[in-house]
């Protein structure tokens, strides 16, 4: 008798892909599209792990970060949607792929959709996810995904539908180091996971530009880009590179082809703190920005430069931690500026999940190792887990709408570090602490989220209103409703009963109503305003009394005065009954955000 609960459900589509390949006579490529659900990329098997993956003992990443492995919902059924296929040497997920993936889904029943895949912002009746996630809302299955890699730049979120949950992407307190030891006793903590430097002793240090080729320039030599490296000045020294214009992994195949023992990467100013342990190919450690500048400061200061690199360990409960990663995509939103995005931030970091083994780690034609599991990161990672939190959210609350396990995942986050003071942003060159823009309502805190004590309710139809709020005419409102829909005489996006609270264009005074649905026990909350700078902020109510499950009670926020132009004030409101404290982020402007 087969025990159904461990089965593992995987289909694939790709019909879109293969029109589109005709269509612009790319017909060499087909072969490329295979009919399998096999992946060949390695993406897919570790976000699905990351989601669902059972318990598994003595996992590490070439001996680095060993212990149990588990997926957010460890006991769950899990099923693969492949609708992204690779092309033109990198890849894609076309509309129609990603539309019958998720119809099938919908169709088969899953509890949970998790999309760790996105493309720019678009209106929403153009943007396929937005419909597709939509329907799936529909019949009650919560929708999460990334939030996108195009960080630090501001205004870079995707998914950004106000049904969809969105996810950015911190750190974990796990860390694995590998420090670098310069000749005058000065050490800086990167972080790699590559095999470790033959012999404990120091090796001469060269930069890329110190090793250009007589053809290339200094500053693509810098970057370790490939033709640009003159192997007789590199051989046997470590190489430093810069961040940028390659992928890390092929500079440091770019560094083996010239003959280095080994590679220190430096990040340049726009990827200040964030650094990764990626499984370079040769000893290599990843330095932030400012270790970098110390580090080529040594060399051009010495006439024989000399360093070490200390091999790569695994470090935990490191502070602090969270820190959000420079890469996470950022707010505002920029189809509708009065929802803040991303929802919330998840762990993306150097996360060790399983992998494919039809697949190199580094995915490089170079590489021929294979490996059961890999550290990567990326929103990718981070929208699986909290994937997984809403399954178990689901299990325990059936009787939750997918707006309500949104919002208790939401109001439960929490924006403090392990040292109890606000997340830093990675992708600041200050480390200035992080805002709403950056990781929405804040990290995740699961135990959190069980017992919310209240929640932000919202029916399709409420996000129907929405649309009509945001000025979408009936036509383009049709592609989400399932009959003939009629616009409400007056709705306004003020009143759309989200858990953020987003105004833009503050210049005097503006009231907003919500509403909170108890789903814990009966109590008595009383209001916390933490205002934005420059703006006063009352509640009405500011106590709410509820008896018994399911009732609702509504309030209403007013906000007077301004921020300073070109300005953005971030502020907080905070329902509590001294047990659970039911949190929101306000974000206010005096324009655009």
């Amino acid at each position: 008798m087969i025990d159904t609960r461990k089965l593992i459900g995987a289909k694939y589509f790709n019909q879109g892909v293969i029109a589109y390949l005709k269509s612009q006579n790319l017909t060499d490529e087909l072969p490329l599209i295979v009919n399998s659900t096999r992946d060949y990329v390695g993406h897919g098997s570790h976000t699905l792990s990351t989601a669902g993956g059972n318990y598994v003992s003595g996992v590490s990443v070439f001996g680095s970060g060993i212990g149990t492995a588990k997926g957010g919902s460890p006991k769950a059924r899990v099923a693969a949607y492949k609708v992204c296929w690779p092309f033109h040497n990198s890849g894609g997920c076309y509309d129609a792929d990603i539309f019958d993936g998720i119809d099938q889904a919908i169709y088969d029943g899953v509890d949970v959709l998790s999309l760790s895949i996105g493309s720019p912002p678009a209106e929403y009746y153009d943007d396929t996810i937005a419909i597709a996630s939509f329907h799936a809302l529909k019949k009650g299955i919560p929708v999460v995904c990334s939030a996108g890699n195009s960080g630090p730049s501001m205004a870079t979120a995707t998914n950004i539908a106000p049904w969809i949950l969105t996810v950015g992407a911190s750190t974990l307190d796990r860390e694995f180091q590998a420090p670098i030891e310069l000749g005058n006793g000065q050490r800086f903590w990167g972080s790699s996971l590559s095999r470790p430097l033959a012999g404990r002793k120091l090796y001469p240090l060269i930069t890329g530009a110190q090793a250009k080729a007589t053809t290339a320039s200094a500053d693509d030599a810098m970057l370790c880009k490939p033709k640009t490296l003159d192997r007789s000045k590199v051989n046997g020294k470590i190489l430093v590179c810069l961040t940028g214009g390659s992928s890390r992994i092929d500079k440091g195949m770019q560094a083996v082809l010239a003959g280095a023992v080994g590679m220190i990467l430096c990040n340049d100013r726009f990827s200040g703190f964030k650094i990764i342990a990626d499984l370079h190919v040769l000893p290599a450690s990843h330095i932030s920005y400012n270790d970098g500048q110390a580090v080529s400061s040594y060399i051009n200061s010495r006439k024989n430069p000399m360093g070490y690199l200390i091999p790569p360990s695994s470090k935990v409960n490191t502070k602090p931690s969270p820190i959000m990663a420079a890469f996470s995509s950022r707010g505002p939103n920029m189809i509708s500026p009065e929802i803040i995005k991303p929802d919330v931030t998840a762990p993306g970091v150097n996360i060790i999940a399983a992998f494919s083994g039809a697949v190199s780690p580094t995915g490089e034609p170079f590489d021929n190792r294979t490996v059961p599991y890999i550290t990567m990161s990326g929103t990718s990672m981070s929208c699986p887990h909290v994937s997984g939190i809403v399954g178990l959210l689901k299990a325990l609350h059936p009787e939750w709408s997918p707006a309500a396990i949104k919002s208790a995942i939401m109001t439960s986050a929490t924006i403090s570090d392990n040292t109890m003071n606000l997340m830093l942003d990675g992708g600041s060159p200050i480390f200035a602490p992080a805002t709403p823009f950056i990781y929405g309502s804040g990290h995740i805190h699961p135990t959190g989220a069980i017992d919310p004590g209240l929640v932000y309710d919202l029916s399709p139809n409420d996000y129907l209103e929405f649309l009509c709020a945001s000025g979408y005419k009936e036509k383009n409102i049709r592609v989400f409703a399932d009959e003939n829909f009629k616009c409400p005489v007056f709705c306004s996006i003020l009143n759309f009963n989200y858990p953020s609270i987003g105004v833009q264009n503050l210049t005097g005074s503006v009231t907003l109503t919500r509403r909170l649905k108890n789903v814990g026990r009966p109590g008595v909350y009383r209001v916390i305003v933490r205002r934005p700078e420059g703006v006063k902020v009352s509640v009405k109510p500011r106590v709410l009394k509820f008896w018994k499950i399911g009732e609702e009670k509504r309030f209403e926020l007013t906000m007077t005065g301004a921020v300073a132009e070109g300005q953005i004030g971030y502020g907080t409101l905070i329902w509590t009954d001294d047990k659970h404290f039911v949190k929101s982020p306000i974000v206010v402007s005096s324009g655009f955000f």
